[in-house]
């Protein structure tokens, strides 16, 4: 039992944190999965129509996304989550207050997207900062492989919920409980003790433009986080395929339900859970580049059953929970391995820019793969485009189990390796 509750089970401000977040993924995988809904169902949408909405998800990124590190790393990040928190609690209140008073509609549902992707950009970027100033250098992989645990059990209740609560009181109106867990989210962050260091201040007006070269210099600098950048950004341009259409291919193509729909993703939240307990392992047992490359190379793989999806729509769904707890539970191993990786190597004072920075490179191609499936979707159905997706992820695959990162070792790696010159 000891063993058991030992590490960060014993470190208040950390499972302060991990509560506030576990409550706001939770209701953030009702959004996810809701608004998306609200557009097939509730809306009507065209496949063009997807598209967009998953471009404008994806858009802040490339819009705000090299600031928003710059912004991180000169001001405290628990009080930027904080804020961040509270706005999106305000924001979402809109969808079900439209719903209710007959003014939604898709340009609507596109605005609050983009506002909620903008906000969400800068808290994701202030919280990967922020853990490793929260715990030891040792306890980061451990942190990283608690938060993505509760990624994993939100993945696993949140869509399921989500689903439910589509069927029972409508995909709008659904909305209304995600936005009352940013409260909750926001408190707990406020409760956590431990004292932040005070950002360096920032005096020449001309640091804004260096600051954000610092940052993208210490990706093109660094062969590993180089190649991480470059297959990230691959796998968010096909994976944006999957964000397109895999809602309009599961309900039009497959015949499922909301309810299906939910517990199909939730597969992936099994997965996912599966993966961030098995993390640490696979890289101590494989070692950390093996572990990443293996982990690219079977989610790749299994997605090839979700566009081969056939039959009755529980058949079906079975082919795409297949795909959703091994896929997942894959990638989920090698995000916490690499965020580790870069949180360990990169100095403290350079990890907001970094951070934003790898978004940025990996993320900013994300909008063009949701047009580009938007518009494969409408000539070649969404089948086929799903079929070029997994085929474009494998190939990214491949070539990343080629490049440096298989060579990587964790007990070899420094303190830090790319600090400001």
């Amino acid at each position: 039992m000891n063993s058991l509750f030992s590490g960060l089970w014993k470190h208040p401000d950390f499972m302060k944190l991990w509560v506030g977040q576990t409550v706001s993924e939770f209701g953030s995988r009702i959004t996810r999965g809701g608004i998306p809904l609200i557009a097939v169902i509730t809306l009507a949408a065209s496949p063009a129509d997807m598209g967009l909405l998953a471009a404008v998800a994806s858009l802040p990124v490339l819009v705000f996304g090299l600031f928003a590190g710059v912004w991180v790393d000169r001001l405290r990040r628990r009080p930027i989550m904080i804020a961040m928190d509270l706005t999106r609690l305000l924001i979402l209140l809109a969808i079900p207050a439209a719903a209710l008073t007959g003014h939604l509609d898709m340009a609507l549902l596109i605005l609050i997207t983009a506002l909620i992707g903008v906000l969400g950009l800068v808290f994701e970027t202030a919280y990967h900062a922020y853990l490793p100033s929260l715990v030891e250098r040792e306890h980061v992989v451990e942190g990283n492989s608690k938060l993505a645990t509760t990624d994993s059990l939100a993945e696993i209740g949140g869509p399921a919920l989500a689903g439910l609560l589509v069927q029972a009181i409508s995909a709008p109106l659904a909305i209304l409980f995600d936005a009352l867990t940013f409260a909750v989210s926001a408190t707990s962050f406020a409760l956590i003790r431990k004292p932040e260091a005070k950002p360096k201040p920032k005096l020449d007006q001309r640091s804004m433009r260096r600051e954000i070269s610092e940052g993208i210099g210490v990706i093109a600098r660094d062969p590993v986080l180089r190649t991480l950048a470059v297959g990230l950004g691959l796998r968010a341009f096909f994976g944006n395929f999957f964000g397109t259409l895999y809602d309009l291919y599961a309900v039009r193509d497959l015949g499922m339900s909301a309810g299906l729909l939910g517990v199909t993703i939730a597969g992936g939240g099994i997965g996912a859970l599966i993966g961030a307990l098995l993390a640490s392992r696979f890289d101590r047992r494989l070692g950390l580049g093996r572990t990443l490359t293996g982990a690219l190379l079977i989610s790749g793989a299994v997605n090839l059953l979700i566009p081969l999806a056939s039959g009755s729509p529980e058949v079906a769904a079975l082919m795409l929970i297949t795909a959703q707890i091994v896929g997942d539970g894959a990638m989920t191993v090698y995000m916490i391995n690499a965020l580790s990786l870069q949180q360990i190597i990169v100095s403290d004072h350079l990890l907001g820019r970094t951070n934003a920075s790898m978004g940025f490179l990996a993320q900013g191609i994300a909008p063009v793969g949701a047009l580009i499936a938007g518009g494969l979707g409408t000539v070649l159905g969404a089948r086929v485009t799903l079929l070029i997706a997994v085929i474009g992820m494998l190939a990214t695959a491949v070539w990343i189990s080629r490049s440096p990162v298989r060579r990587l070792v964790s007990g070899n790696l420094p303190e830090t390796t790319v600090h400001t010159p």
